[in-house]
């Protein structure tokens, strides 16, 4: 990889900076970095928005990283500012407008500098569009015409467009000039967002030459995106199945993180899902920050805990391409314990997945679902799924019905996964859910219930189907009040959640990262509520638990013991989970 063994370490240098730069300046830069962690590579970027670096400004920047020993390559962001004497456009953030031939120009000159200098270019997250002006009204009308699309939507007539643009303002622009030069397209964190504004991760990454993710979550309260931290692991996961070993890396940076582990969290939850590159944006907004010295500790932490870690695995949560619906709640869900791999694919031979209302943008899904269900698989569905595929035929597979209703509760019973009777669970606020309606009997819907006055309501029901089954899983109507349920709830929809015969109990904010060499990780959030945990771990077949990152007072290759074993093989472990901090294990059998 180069500086750490399982990944190589990259920044990227803004345009602003390129204009700027002094070689002197960026050495002492260098240096500074260099006290604190080990740059394997850099993206030079030539042009920004308003900034435009000339060709000898690119080289001297160029020349001076690869004196200090890192690796160059260029970028680009496509954001413009309006040119001189036009009537200015409504355009978010600056993006193109990719019908103004003034602004194609520029592009095309960009991408030219860029490619005659550097054998690829990363384009950052701005390639998409969200103009309106009356050249992009007209050219949406006029697809939408000859497509036979009668709503007026933007998404078919923006997918289009971009591909025309993809191919000849960036693929074939850079390869005129440079035969050898990569484009490689940089995919945002606002995955359910793609198709409106032109992105379109199925067709594109068989156009560029390379992917990348963003994996920047930030403060989820005070950011429009909105994003559960776990998207910074479940992304890289989804972009890893989209373009097997074409995913080049997860990208994040220092914004809108007003606490340090914030900013750490993102660095840490990349790397669980094993990327090739750990890219931080950006080099002049970290210089001096003190992120990197932070950062620069934890790196070590982490390559030592990724030697032993093998593929991510999880439970498979199909994401079909250009889809949305109950948008990231399966990345609330992982940041409650469960253990969740996207993928933009229907897996048919998983043993279990989950399907949420994205899942029903795929037209065949209840085919699919079914045959699935038939031959002996479980499908974990959410209530959102359920009421986007009632009327379309999954009466055949569920008496659910939904009539509208919710109902706000705080008490709560779990059908124990051993045993008999219900157990009494009280939540630590009021959370208000869909009441699913079913048939007794026809529909099994006393896995976890939600309880007021004199009545209950299914919270995770079953249904049999031929030789599999079908559980749905109710969603509160916030999707973070998931957060608020408590242990018992968690701990009883988490069992259906098991992977490699893993399942850990305790409460919210703790995440589990199981891989393919009976290895996992758990991570304990930050937040203001958060604090250290007990958490329980069952691994069937497991007869110890050994530490892979143990703190250094305790004796090497110290192992836990399980408390008890169960009848069917099942070991019980108990350990602890510290905020903020990453611990791994591996099963001893």
């Amino acid at each position: 990889m180069g500086n750490y063994r399982n990944f190589a370490l990259t920044t990227f240098f803004v345009a602003g900076g390129t204009v700027k730069a002094t070689e002197e300046k960026l050495t002492k830069d260098i240096a500074w970095f260099n006290r604190y962690m080990k740059l394997d590579k850099v993206y030079v970027e030539a042009f920004r928005g308003g900034d435009f670096a000339t060709e000898e400004q690119v080289r001297m920047v160029k020349e001076t990283f690869e004196k200090a020993g890192i690796r160059t390559e260029g970028g680009i962001t496509t954001a413009i500012p309006t040119p001189e004497g036009d009537k200015p456009k409504q355009r978010l953030f600056d993006t193109f407008c990719y019908n103004d031939a003034k602004m194609l120009a520029t592009l095309k000159k960009a991408v030219e500098l860029t490619a005659k200098v550097f054998d690829s270019i990363l384009i950052d997250d701005f390639f998409f569009s969200n103009c309106t002006c009356e050249a992009c009204r007209k050219g949406r009308d006029r697809y939408n015409e000859e497509n036979g699309i009668e709503d007026g939507s933007w998404q078919g007539y923006r997918v289009n467009l971009l591909q025309r643009i993809s191919k000849e303002y960036m693929i074939d622009a850079a390869k005129a000039v440079n035969p050898n030069c990569k484009a490689i397209i940089k995919y945002p964190n606002w995955m359910e967002s793609y198709q409106e504004t032109g992105y379109d991760p199925m067709s594109q990454k068989d156009m560029f030459d390379g992917i990348y993710t963003g994996t920047e979550t930030r403060d989820p309260l005070h950011t429009d995106q909105h994003l559960p931290r776990y998207l910074s692991y479940s992304l890289m996961t989804y972009m890893e199945q989209m373009l097997p070993g074409g995913n080049g890396g997860g990208w994040f940076d220092p914004y809108s993180c007003p606490v340090m582990d914030y900013y750490l969290e993102q660095a840490y939850l990349t790397c669980f899902s094993k990327p090739k590159e750990l890219m931080m944006f950006c080099f002049q907004s970290l210089v001096g920050s003190p992120l990197i010295p932070a950062l620069g500790c934890q790196l070590e932490k982490l390559d030592e805990l990724m030697d032993s870690l093998g593929t991510p695995i999880g439970i498979p949560c199909y994401i079909p391409n250009a889809s949305q619906g109950e948008d990231n709640v399966q990345d609330f869900l992982g940041m409650c314990g469960f253990p969740i791999r996207t993928t933009p694919y229907f897996e048919a031979d998983a043993p279990t997945m989950l399907l949420t209302a994205s899942s029903a943008y795929d037209e065949e899904i209840l085919d699919k679902l079914e045959s699935y269900v038939a031959a002996g698989g479980k499908a974990i569905v959410t209530s959102g799924f359920i009421t986007e595929m009632l009327g379309e035929g999954i009466e055949r597979l569920t008496s659910i019905r939904y009539r509208g209703r919710v109902v706000t509760v705080n008490e709560f019973l779990a059908e124990p996964v051993r045993g008999f009777g219900f157990r009494e669970c009280v939540g630590t606020a009021d959370v208000t859910v869909p009441i699913l309606e079913f048939r007794n009997n026809a529909t099994w819907g006393a896995l976890v219930k939600a309880r007021k006055n004199e009545e209950s309501y299914m919270l995770l029901g079953r249904d049999t189907y031929g030789d599999g089954q079908m559980l749905t899983l109710v969603v509160p109507d916030s999707f973070p009040d998931l957060y608020r349920l408590p242990e018992g709830v968690l701990n009883r929809m988490r069992a259906e959640f098991m992977v490699n015969g893993i399942t850990l109990e305790g409460p919210s904010g703790i995440s589990l990262f199981p891989y393919d060499n009976d290895t996992f990780v758990i991570y304990s959030y930050v937040t203001s509520q958060a604090k250290d945990s007990e958490v329980t771990i069952r691994i069937r077949g497991a007869k110890g638990l050994k530490m892979l990152n143990a703190p250094s007072f305790f004796k090497k290759d110290f192992t836990l013991e399980p408390l008890y074993t169960e009848k069917d093989g099942t070991a019980v472990f108990r350990t602890r989970a510290a905020v903020g901090q990453f611990a791994g294990y591996r099963i001893v059998r």
